[in-house]
């Protein structure tokens, strides 16, 4: 179907299409919850494209997760929109990265490590240090907090006062495993996903040439999510857009909950700051949730400065606030109602469970495995390390060394018979018929790249993939961290332990922090379109610990 830049236009409401049509100079949009960023962003791009304001070949949306990448490209193509470069931070770094290593130094440019986990594990382990998987991940969490705030290893060492003490480690000994890591790093000639933002940069600003022919390039930039940008990505932006300002950023303060990894609202907060007279947008209409949900969101709401959601959507049913005299209790609740809720037809990929932290999540999946339901948990750790994915992740990245010259879908779908996929479904269950799902997910990843992709596009695209724990999604309940749930939205959602200790979480202690907990509680609320139960329990498991329920209830 072919477009007109009005058909573009007649889409969107009053407050979207105001914003859509600021195509040239700073633009910033200040888009709450469920109030249609993405397809604001998108018919914003395309109406550019249709009036011939914008190059199709000149436009970079960029963003942070390959999932939202996928969907910007998917929403751009529905619009006749073929060419623009939709793509994360890091993808669009690798790609530059590549490229210009091999046209200015003549060799390939150096590998991204499989694992950082894994390295830091072997760095510790020559300084003769034992660490536990959770070490080594709040660790993996503070490299990438120094890097992506500019900090050099020097720098670092004098913020180690300020930061989070990991447990079983004194600051210094946390501080001489990162010094191993990274000198284990050179030596191997490898690199993270944060190097490769950082070397992108530099390279970028020590080679005219190349910085040339990028601005040569690309002239219109979109960034999505704007809230979660960090320092260095910032750096990145700047030196892609030069002494340029065709810039549109959208983003929503009260959905900052990224500090942590070192972004900063402040540039969302401070846009017009630094661009005087940039054009200013809000959305408002909420079209995801019930009258009931956004009253509650609203409530809870941390950001009073912004404008409060407007529900569009008919009434609803009231959310539930409940109460449970352990936390065994609880998810027997949850797991019942669940089974209540199927029974009733809702889809199983329409309820989602949400929780503060990974260790709650064991509770949930005893209680829906006695139940009998069947649950998917959040995070792309749990699919690429199955076996069968583990050894198609292989096979694609040594074809990606050699390639044969067959199309994408030849080549994956050829690796995954060899291991035992087939086109149709068989007919088993158990463990058999995971193994299927899991593989036949594999191949539909390469299908959705398209005619155009190459082995090399597919493994880069694993790569990322894991790098944003993305994982392809099943028909079933879905458990995940209130962090990894930001951007999804379900019919019905479950919040469990909304208890001091958890929301806001114990190591909160400073009234940022305790404003970050409570624009994560409100993220989590907007995550339910039609049903919403929060739940807490007085005693903690079998240890009989007493809980309180959380502040942030009061707020409702």
């Amino acid at each position: 179907m072919a477009f007109e830049a009005d058909d573009i236009l007649n889409a969107l409401d009053e407050e979207q299409r105001e914003a859509a049509q600021s195509l040239l100079g700073p633009t910033v949009i200040l888009a709450g919850a469920g109030t249609g960023k993405t397809r604001t962003i998108t018919h914003r791009i395309a109406y550019g494209i249709l009036r011939g304001d914008y190059p199709e070949n000149r436009v970079m949306a960029l963003t942070y997760t390959n999932r939202a990448a996928g969907e910007l490209r998917a929403r751009l193509r529905g619009l006749g929109v073929d060419s623009v470069n939709a793509k994360t931070f890091h993808a669009a770094a690798l790609s530059q990265l590549q490229y210009f290593w091999r046209e200015f130094f003549g060799i390939e440019a150096p590998r991204v490590m499989d694992s950082k986990s894994r390295a830091i594990g072997t760095a510790a382990e020559e300084l003769k240090i034992r660490l536990d998987a959770n070490s080594i991940r709040d660790i993996a969490a503070e490299i990438e907090w120094r890097k992506y705030s500019m900090l050099s290893l020097e720098e670092y060492q004098d913020e180690l006062s300020t930061r989070p003490v990991i447990q079983g480690l004194s600051p210094i000994r946390s501080f001489e495993i990162q010094q191993a890591y990274e000198d284990a790093k050179v030596k191997a000639k490898q690199i993270d996903w944060e190097d490769v933002l950082l070397l992108c940069t530099g390279m970028l600003r020590a080679e005219p040439r190349a910085l040339a022919h990028l601005h040569q390039q690309y002239r219109f930039f979109t960034v999505d999510e704007y809230q979660d940008i960090s320092r260095l990505q910032q750096e990145l932006l700047d030196t892609w857009l030069g002494d340029r300002s065709d810039l549109c950023v959208v983003g929503d303060p009260n959905q900052t909950i990224y500090s942590f990894t070192g972004a900063s609202a402040s540039f969302l907060e401070n846009f017009e700051l630094r661009y005087p007279g940039a054009n200013v947008f809000s959305l408002t209409s909420n079209y995801r949730s019930t009258p009931e949900v956004i009253s509650l969101a609203n409530r809870v709401r941390g950001n009073q400065k912004s404008h409060p959601l407007q529900a569009v959507r008919p009434r609803g049913c009231d959310p539930l606030v409940l109460e449970f005299s352990d936390r065994e209790q609880e998810c027997d609740f949850v797991a019942n109602k669940i089974k209540d809720l199927l029974s009733s037809g809702v889809k199983a990929s329409q309820i989602a469970v949400l929780y503060r932290i990974n260790a709650q999540s064991e509770h949930i999946e005893n209680a829906l495995s006695k139940a009998g339901v069947e649950y998917q948990v959040r995070g792309g750790q749990r699919y690429f390390s199955r076996p069968e994915i583990m050894s198609a992740v292989r096979m694609v990245r040594a074809e990606a060394a050699n390639p044969t010259g067959k199309s994408l879908y030849e080549t994956v779908s050829a690796i995954a018979r060899s291991l035992g996929w087939q086109s149709i479904a068989p007919e088993v269950s158990g463990r058999a018929l995971e193994e299927w799902e899991a593989l036949n997910s594999f191949v539909k990843i390469a299908d959705d790249l398209g005619e155009e992709a190459t082995i090399k596009n597919f493994a880069n695209e694993l790569e990322e993939r894991q790098r944003s724990q993305h994982e392809p999604t099943r028909e079933s309940i879905t458990l995940s961290t209130m962090h990894a749930a930001k951007g999804l939205e379900y019919q019905a959602v479950f919040i469990i332990g909304a208890v001091e200790g958890y929301i806001p979480i114990s190591y909160a202690k400073t009234d940022s922090q305790i404003s970050e907990e409570q624009r994560l509680f409100y993220v989590a609320i907007t995550r339910a379109k039609d049903e919403l139960f929060i739940t807490w329990a007085n005693k903690d498991g079998s240890d009989d610990r007493a809980r309180t329920r959380s502040r942030f209830l009061d707020l409702i």
